[in-house]
């Protein structure tokens, strides 16, 4: 802050203060625009709109300086459901123009969701080819007779900017 402000009165910023200010408003609009990425393709995936930290500048003023919304990560009931959700939630990750590490873990997480699913859909097939009439739906709830980790993959990640 420059010295000799007067309370009431608008203070004079020094060039460096305003080349600082000009810094956290353009962070702030590109941490703003990625979370509004994340909500643009993850608007039914969300689970609370974005959350932001804060930076208050020379001129007094709070500028977002990071960010974050929370997305349900969980698999689908079946793995014909989990399959399309886990491509949308790695699109709603990685949707803002510049990721973020966290993003691509989000992202990565939901590659192996999928893959998963896959697997578990394959065997599920070749059971029900094998044994034709048998109930699969179990067999894909219990999960653990193929040794999957699909009950570690789900519940809920943040993604920041």
């Amino acid at each position: 802050m420059s010295s000799g402000a007067v309370p009431g009165q608008t203070a004079v910023l020094t060039p460096a203060e305003q080349q600082l200010v000009q810094q956290l408003k353009q962070t702030d609009r590109k941490v703003r625009d990625h979370e509004q990425a994340h909500l643009a393709v993850g608007a039914d995936l969300v689970r609370s709109g974005p959350s932001y930290t804060y930076q208050t500048g020379p001129d007094k003023q709070r500028y977002a300086v990071s960010g974050e919304v929370s997305i349900d990560v969980s698999p689908g009931r079946t793995p014909e459901e989990t399959i399309p959700k886990a491509q949308h939630i790695r699109a709603t990750a990685l949707a803002p123009a510049d990721p973020s590490p966290q993003d691509r873990s989000v992202a990565a997480t939901a590659s192996r969701m999928e893959g998963e699913a896959r697997i578990e859909l394959a065997v599920q097939q070749r059971v029900e080819t094998k044994n034709p009439g048998q109930g699969n739906a179990d067999f894909y709830k219990n999960g653990d007779s193929n040794g999957s980790t699909r009950g570690r993959i789900g519940g809920r990640l943040d993604l920041f900017a």
